[in-house]
């Protein structure tokens, strides 16, 4: 809708100009010459008002016409508001024994084991552009690197905000009186407690998540989408991207599931957890799929990456918590 409003407004534009009036001879050959040059350089003068839109917008009305008003600007997209869901107590599976025809999967996912959770809320969306910069205008913290002017880039603002160390997703959280979501609770608002392996299913559906698959399919150069933009990629609590857009950072160190035997340098209280997969990377299984809901990556907590983002969780109080 936007480019066809622009399209008219364009359109509009050029009738309007010395070079595109000629519809309107009688009226223009009054100011005009033939090359649609001005016979007098005034073009404040009250005639030009006929065919020239003046300050307000609007061309005044003449004895026998009708009165013509500027085209509409295409309304900005409405500004998504967080809000969470509650994901109730109890037990479900967590990791992974294998891919299938995807491969043995990483050693990291093993085993499959049951875990049980305590009630908590998570936020539906991943934390957008336009929320980011409300914490960052309240706490005079540093926006990401690729923001100008302490404004992210235009038609972003429901655009997950990337760039983001995981101690400014912690900071952010606590401002915004939550926490990050632990890596099992994490795992278990995206996949329930069927053991699916993609938030919607089993199966994957390159235009149910913003995954580099969905940009190589559709032979596009990727990047992040509006959060919510996958209404049949929910998950089984009703959550949105928890697979691609955007990696999210979790609470947890990257260490071992409980009777995992497989020895790995990186273990330890030295890297964080990043779940879900983003738009254009492929970390695992050398560009396999890095999108399953076990999947799991580690990073050290300082870095920032153009497809790292994160949402919230809350612990449950017997309160619903308040939309941001």
């Amino acid at each position: 809708m936007r480019e066809i409003i622009f399209t008219a407004a364009l359109m509009l534009a050029i009738s309007m100009s010395p070079a595109g009036i000629a519809s309107a001879e009688p009226v223009c050959s009054r100011c005009h010459t033939d090359g649609r040059e001005l016979k007098a350089d005034d073009r404040h003068d009250p005639a030009c008002r006929e065919c020239h839109l003046p300050d307000d917008g609007v061309l005044p009305a003449k004895a026998g016409a009708s009165t013509i008003a500027a085209p509409a600007p295409a309304q900005a997209e409405p500004i998504v508001t967080q809000r969470m869901v509650r994901v109730p107590a109890g037990a479900f599976w967590m990791g992974n024994n294998g891919r299938g025809a995807d491969g043995p999967g990483d050693e990291d996912e093993q085993p499959l084991h049951r875990v049980t959770v305590d009630t908590f809320w998570i936020d539906v969306y991943e934390t957008t552009n336009a929320m980011y910069k409300a914490f960052v205008d309240a706490m005079g913290q540093k926006p990401p690197k690729h923001w100008q002017n302490d404004v992210y880039p235009p038609g972003k603002a429901n655009h997950p905000v990337i760039y983001i160390s995981w101690h400014e997703a912690k900071s952010f959280c606590e401002w915004a009186g939550k926490r990050l979501p632990t890596e099992q609770e994490w795992e278990k608002a995206a996949r329930g407690t069927d053991k699916r392996v993609f938030p919607w299913g089993n199966e994957i559906d390159m235009m149910k998540a913003n995954t580099p698959q969905r940009w190589l399919a559709l032979n596009q150069k990727g990047d992040t989408m509006p959060v919510g933009s996958f209404e049949a990629g929910q998950s089984p609590y009703g959550l949105y991207d928890m697979s691609g857009n955007v990696y999210e950072w979790v609470a947890d160190w990257y260490l071992p599931y409980p009777g995992n035997q497989y020895p790995n340098q990186h273990y330890g209280n030295k890297n964080k957890i990043v779940r879900g997969g983003s738009w254009y990377d492929c970390l695992s299984y050398g560009c396999g799929l890095s999108a399953p809901t076990y999947n799991r990556s580690r990073f050290n907590p300082d870095i920032r990456n153009k497809g790292f983002g994160f949402r919230c969780a809350k612990s449950a109080d017997g309160k619903s918590p308040v939309s941001q």
